[in-house]
This record gives C-alpha cells, structure tokens and sequence, in this order.
C-alpha cells in the first residue's frame, strides 16, 4: 500500500493510468450508475435505497446550512456534496479486500497526486465563486489592509494545500500503518486498524469538505 504508484499502461506516451486512476474511474462510474438508477425511479414511498440516499442528501444539507445558511448551502451543494461523496467513498475503498495490494487499484486519496488535483479544484472553486458572489467584495478580502495583501493571497494557495496535504498524510499513513501491522501480525492488530479507518475516513471526508465550506464563506458572507 506504500509503495509508490506504478504505471500500468501510458496513453499516447504521456499519460500515465495508475492503480489510483482505474480505482477514480470504477467509484464516478458506480456513483453516476447509482444517481441514474435513483433519480428515474423517485417514488413518492421510497425504498430502501431510495430513503437511504435521501437520508445522506438531507444531512449534507443541514451541514452545510448551519456552515453557510440555507439560501447559499443550497447554491453550493452541488459541489461540495459531491467533493464531500468522492473523498468519502475515495478512503473506505482503500479498506476493500485486495485494493492496495496490487498495483492495479489503489485508494485514489493515498496519491498525493489525486489529493493535490482536489486541492486545485477547490482552489478554483473558491476563487470563482468568491468573486461571483461580488468582486468588491472579492478585492477587498485580500488588500484589507494593503500591506498585507501579498501574504493574503499566500494563505488563499496554502489553504487548498493544507487540505491536500493533511487527506493524503492520513490516508496514506493509515494504510502504510495497516500494511505494516499485517506483515508483523496477521490476526488482530491490523483489524483494529481497519476498524479504527471507519472512523478515520468519515472524519477525513467531513473535515475537508467542512474547511472548503468555511473559506467559501468567508467571499459570500453578508457584511
């Protein structure tokens, strides 16, 4: 699990396919399988499936709203209940039986490659919608006051990059420390672990989602 990513195959010479791309694929694939599979089967009683998803929905969305207010958690939902459902699904897959074992499929979130794109994705996210939500406002945030304006926009790159950093420390701690403890001691300690990374993914998941949500409100709160 700690071993550095091997390409399988390259794509015109140049782009590398990994354990942690075929993983990215097969969790968007089953994610956008299972949203289709729901979303044209509403039914005014749900299933179990069905009530199960719209559990999880109205979760986020309470989440988000005591983070950011109902008008603005809904607007944003879109993205980071999606950020929130991939990096989430994204480190309990790491726990599946064989996943990391091989090099064919990996824990997207043990990459810090992967890690480093969300980052970048939130990045932009924040920056977009921080000046859609009003460029005055936008400005106003990094040259209040002016003389640290340079060390403001610093801490808006650090952000992302902290967040990047501290999922990939710990997903990749987690599974170094599993693999670790099954090559010592087969039965017991390493099952602890694992039972230990339930936890630890959630909390994982819901931290950076939560951070991305706070910065985000720092652009859209009303003065």
């Amino acid at each position: 699990m700690g071993e550095p990513s091997e390409p399988i195959v390259k794509i015109f010479g140049v782009l590398d396919i990994t354990g942690e791309v075929i993983a990215m694929w097969i969790i968007i694939a089953l994610v956008a399988a299972l949203s289709l599979i729901v979303t044209r089967n509403l039914k005014e009683r749900p299933g179990k499936l069905q009530n199960a998803l719209e559990a999880g929905v109205e979760y986020l969305d309470n989440f988000f709203t005591d983070l950011l207010g109902k008008k603005h958690a809904r607007k944003y939902m879109y993205f980071l209940g999606s950020l929130f459902c991939f990096i989430i699904i994204a480190n309990y897959s790491g726990l599946l039986p064989g996943v990391g074992m091989t090099k064919y499929v990996k824990a997207p979130t043990s990459s810090l490659s992967v890690t480093l794109g969300l980052g970048a994705i939130t990045f932009l996210f924040l920056q977009v919608n921080g000046f859609r939500a009003g460029a005055k406002r936008y400005y106003k945030h990094f040259f209040s006051p002016f003389p640290l304006f340079i060390l403001m926009i610093m801490d808006e790159i650090i952000k992302p990059a902290s967040l990047a950093l501290r999922l990939f420390g710990n997903i990749f701690g987690e599974e170094s420390v599993t693999e670790n403890l099954y090559n010592l001691f087969p039965v017991g300690p390493p099952i602890i672990m694992m039972s230990l990374s339930l936890i630890f993914c959630a909390i994982q998941a819901m931290v950076f989602t939560m951070l991305t949500a706070s910065y985000l409100n720092e652009f859209i709160e009303e003065e």
